[in-house]
């Protein structure tokens, strides 16, 4: 059975995910327990050659979300680690940040991490991200794995490997806990807050009891805090309208300070103020970004793509620069680490997404370690009688924006979407009134002035899926109309192309 697995389609960037559960139509499993134990062999096998450690000297610590096929996975790729002789540490219910901090914690320092989760895809979804001293793996470590799984030429450990059991979340709680007492020099630096955290039922319910509590805050109101991978009050997404929705409410009902929001693994995270007000996307980037400019001036703060031209205004009147690059967070945190290989302070990778990575913390893509760099922040501007919200007072938003994402019908759906991009920057150029972008690196983004919708948009081609999103942003009441309208007849004639989503844009 093991040799009929599709090694490559298991690949998705830097990470592995598939199908773990079946019941949805179209979707065969294929990252079945099976897998998951070759998988979990084979990062043993790759941390051997990577270390030159013997097998049975290395130690991997594993942890997973909640989702339902968690459990099964995490034994699964567990028992492949220990059939290589691997000394296997189980983290039980963890985030994906605490397994990368299991690799540099004083006392722990393992040699590699596995953290089974699939962030928010749907219930029947999973996968394993992995962890080394230097951060995530890159997506030729992955394919690498996935090569010596196809192989499948591992060799038999003299004695299989030991397991035993940590609950290294709340090691990792106590240590966020610290670095929020000594950036305020305060022992309950929350007292007399209200802060209510929405974990979706992911594994971020721990911030309210083991982070939020010891500092003094008041988390009554706080929703879904329990572990549950059927996911049944909203996808826990920091990017989604109903997810945004749930904890604007739970803040506006409880009076409360602050609202949290993570995703199912904790990567990722947005806030509420007490006023209501969603801060996410663009303007997570923007409270971020104000931050560290208080503390580093002149800093970069690198971006993913789709960031608003408002944004990149409001770092520059913080004296900091914009560095827009490609989406995918192991994109920017990589672009942000080589700024800063070349002598370039860059002190924030971020994208849209909520992934936010900074310097400080290993340029490690944590949620929580977001949020507590927020709360610090927090805590010392009561003590001047304001909030964080009046932090991004200054950030211009657009009038209108919308996404709408194109499928790409040819099976080469690479070189096709490739194409298109080609030919629309040869129409840019030919357009006196369609101003390429000249920062940007990743599709086409053309700007418009006033009497053309102004705004932008970009094209791109999705890192992994067959399909060209769209992203458009206007400064004015219709002006994304007006400038789908300027894209559509371009891309109207490419019969490879399923533009359906834009001409029910255009629609009166």
């Amino acid at each position: 059975m093991i040799q009929k697995i599709e090694w490559k389609k298991l690949q998705n960037g830097s990470d592995i995910r598939g199908v773990a559960l079946p019941g949805v139509e179209g979707q065969p499993v294929n990252l079945t327990p099976e897998a998951a134990s070759f998988i979990g062999a084979a990062f043993g096998l790759w941390l051997s050659r990577r270390t030159g450690k013997d097998m049975e000297g290395i130690r991997v610590a594993i942890g997973r979300d909640s989702r339902l096929s968690g459990p099964t996975l995490l034994d699964a790729a567990a028992q492949g680690l220990q059939h290589m002789g691997v000394t296997v540490t189980d983290c039980g219910l963890c985030s994906t940040p605490a397994m990368f901090m299991t690799l540099v914690t004083e006392g722990f320092q393992f040699d590699g991490s596995i953290m089974v989760t699939a962030s928010h895809l749907p219930f029947n979804r999973n996968g394993l991200k992995f962890f080394v001293p230097e951060g995530g793996l890159d997506h030729d470590d992955i394919t690498a794995l996935l090569d010596i799984c196809e192989k499948g030429e591992f060799p038999i450990a003299v004695h299989s490997g030991k397991r035993e059991t940590l609950d290294f979340l709340s090691v990792y709680a106590n240590g966020l806990v610290d670095k929020i007492r000594r950036a305020t020099g305060s022992e309950l630096p929350l007292d007399g807050l209200r802060i209510v955290v929405d974990a979706g039922n992911g594994a971020g319910g721990f911030y309210a009891q083991k982070v939020l509590k010891p500092l003094g805050a008041d988390t009554e109101g706080s929703q879904y805090l329990d572990p549950d991978g059927n996911f049944p009050n909203h996808i826990p997404n920091p990017e989604d309208a109903t997810a945004m929705a749930a904890i604007r409410e739970a803040v506006l009902q409880n009076h409360a300070d602050l609202g949290i929001i993570f995703d199912t693994d904790v990567d990722r995270a947005a806030v509420v103020d007490n006023e209501g007000q969603e801060i996410n996307r663009n303007r997570i980037i923007a409270l971020l970004g104000a931050i560290l400019l208080s503390e580093h001036p002149g800093t970069t703060i690198v971006t993913d793509s789709v960031t608003s031209s408002g944004l990149a205004s409001f770092i520059q009147s913080l004296g900091g620069v914009h560095h827009r690059f490609k989406r995918g967070y192991k994109n920017v945190i990589n672009e942000a680490i080589r700024l800063n290989g070349e002598g370039i302070d860059c002190q924030a990778a971020i994208e849209t997404s909520g992934h936010g990575a900074l310097k400080e913390n290993y340029f490690l893509d944590d949620g929580a370690y977001l949020v507590s760099k927020i709360l610090v922040q927090m805590a010392k501007l009561r003590r001047e009688d304001r909030t964080i919200g009046q932090l991004i007072d200054c950030l211009d938003e657009p009038a209108e924006a919308a996404e709408v994402r194109f499928p790409i019908l040819s099976k080469d759906f690479k070189s096709y979407g490739q194409k298109v991009l080609n030919d629309l920057l040869e129409l840019v150029n030919q357009q006196p009134n369609w101003i390429l972008a000249p920062d940007n690196r990743e599709g086409v983004r053309v700007s418009f002035g006033k009497e053309d919708g102004d705004g932008w948009f970009l094209l791109r081609l999705s890192l992994h899926d067959p399909i060209l999103p769209l992203n458009i942003e206007s400064d004015q009441p219709g002006g994304v109309k007006i400038i789908a309208q300027h894209i559509h007849s371009f891309l109207s004639q490419y019969d490879g192309l399923d533009i359906s989503p834009l001409t029910r844009l255009i629609q009166p």
